[in-house]
Order: C-alpha cells, then structure tokens, then sequence
C-alpha cells in the first residue's frame, strides 16, 4: 500500500497538514509521531514469548 507514494503525494500530505496544523504545532506533532513509532518498534522487539522460554 505504501509503496506506491512518491515526491508529489508527500509534497500534497505535508500541505494538508501544514493547513490543518499550522507552523508552530507541526513540530510537536512529527515530535509525537516519532515517539509513538519509538515505543511501536520497542514493542515489537520485546516479545513476551521469549520471556516465558
């Protein structure tokens, strides 16, 4: 699905959410983004299947 977004869908992605956002919030957001897919990716890597090993 997300293999086919090129320059112009990311380029029309970042307008809608700079209008929706504004300039001074878009910062905080891609900063809550960010963590979120963080703490996603540190989930995934501590699987409680092997803990019970």
């Amino acid at each position: 699905m997300l293999n086919n977004i090129g320059l112009p869908e990311i380029l029309i992605l970042a307008a809608i959410l700079l209008l929706i956002f504004g300039g001074k919030k878009l910062p905080e957001f891609a900063r809550g983004i960010t963590g979120a897919i963080t703490e996603f990716k540190k989930a995934l890597k501590d699987d409680p299947k092997k803990e019970e090993k």
